[in-house]
């Protein structure tokens, strides 16, 4: 996906909206927010591991990927709920992509927080669910990133939320709701890369035992081509 953006004055330039996304990103949360920052940035990083499986979705999701916590930047900040704060920004000031600000507005099962705070109504009415294969890649990627962008499973990440904010408190109350579903998220991102990646070496062995009897393969298919 492509995002165009001001240029001089008699251009516009076009860039992968992940391109566009980070530099958002880090200015909004690089210096108030430095963990929230490193955090970030691993959670990119992980999106990055899905592109295989995500095909021309993949900028998509790396664009989540660095947009997803903005709303916990003290100059977005309104409500205190960091996914509508953050997806608000996107609508109204950047004019970001729909199913990018969906994908904000909604990750990590946003619904279950919104309710805690009384602002389930205004989350679904301003912003529709993102398609569930999204939905769970951005799962993926936030609730397999430690709180310093360190790679960490997905139970670990959901004891690490609930300690950090203390076993009362309105997020570990809806990450406790939630935690079914992120599982069952990663779980399900986690076994299409297991089958993409059988799947390839598949391909490499296909590749190597007709080398092994003399095969020519003269245009070199691509899906006999190991990445």
């Amino acid at each position: 996906m492509l995002v165009s953006v001001p240029g001089s004055w008699h251009n516009v330039m076009v860039m992968p909206l992940a391109d566009w996304a980070e530099p958002v990103a880090r200015h909004l949360l690089k210096e108030p927010l430095t963990r929230r920052w490193a955090h970030t940035r691993g959670v990119a990083r992980t999106a990055r591991t899905l592109a295989p499986i995500l095909g021309e979705d993949a900028d998509l999701l790396l664009a989540a990927a660095w947009l997803h916590d903005i709303g916990y930047s003290p100059a977005l900040a309104i409500t205190g709920f960091h996914q509508l704060d953050g997806a608000r920004h996107l609508r109204d000031v950047e004019h970001a992509d729909d199913l990018l600000c969906r994908l904000v507005a909604h990750h990590t099962c946003a619904i279950n927080e919104a309710e805690q705070r009384g602002l389930a109504v205004e989350l679904v009415r301003e912003f529709t669910l993102a398609p569930p294969d999204l939905a769970d890649a951005l799962i993926y990627c936030d609730m397999t990133t430690g709180p310093d962008g360190q790679d960490m499973p997905v139970a670990q990440r959901l004891a690490e939320i609930t300690e950090r904010y203390g076993p009362g408190d309105l997020v570990s109350r809806a990450i406790t709701r939630s935690a079914p579903v992120l599982t069952a998220a990663v779980e399900r991102v986690a076994l299409k890369l297991y089958d993409h990646e059988r799947s390839r070496l598949a391909d490499v062995r296909a590749i190597m035992a007709l080398k092994d009897v003399g095969y020519a393969l003269p245009h070199r298919p691509v899906h006999l081509v190991a990445s």
